[in-house]
């Protein structure tokens, strides 16, 4: 697995296929795992995706842990034994941000628990500073009315 300085696309010249660190970002943690770019699609080593983030490909489905999800096609969420992330994310029901050319991904929070916390109105906590520079946590104010105001200059 290469590490180093990284290199553009069209300074190396194409690098699909080739396998490399990938860095993969879920649940506020970071961490390197092998992975390819192949087809536009990124693959994971199996092994490593389970030691990294605790997802294994067992014959109940994709597995973490005691919850597994169903996987009707095999042959998509893990061609050649590497495991696809898009797939993945699809099958766990979790938004993926992904720039392959870069090696780096996130793994956004579920659907449900996402759903969960519209249906029971609850924003999710932040933390911004005020004009001061003192920093607020949205949590510190529950109970209350908070007004919130967004500007964009685009």
């Amino acid at each position: 697995m290469r590490r180093g300085p990284r290199r553009r696309a069209w300074e190396s010249g194409d690098r699909e296929g080739e396998m490399d660190a990938f860095r993969l970002v879920e649940d506020g943690r970071s961490c390197e795992v092998p992975g390819e770019v192949i087809g536009g699609r990124v693959r994971l080593s199996a092994a490593a995706l389970e030691s990294a983030l605790g997802y294994a490909l067992g014959p109940e489905g994709l597995c973490r842990g005691e919850r597994c999800f169903p996987v009707r096609d095999r042959a998509a969420l893990a061609p050649g034994g590497a495991i696809d992330l898009a797939e993945l994310a699809r099958v766990t029901g979790r938004p993926l941000a992904l720039d392959a050319e870069e090696r780096a991904a996130a793994l956004g929070t579920p659907v449900e628990d996402r759903l969960a916390a519209l249906r029971g109105l609850e924003a999710p906590d932040f933390c911004l500073p005020d004009f001061s520079g003192r920093m607020h946590r949205l949590s510190e104010h529950r109970g209350k009315k908070v007004l919130l105001i967004a500007y964009a200059s685009w």
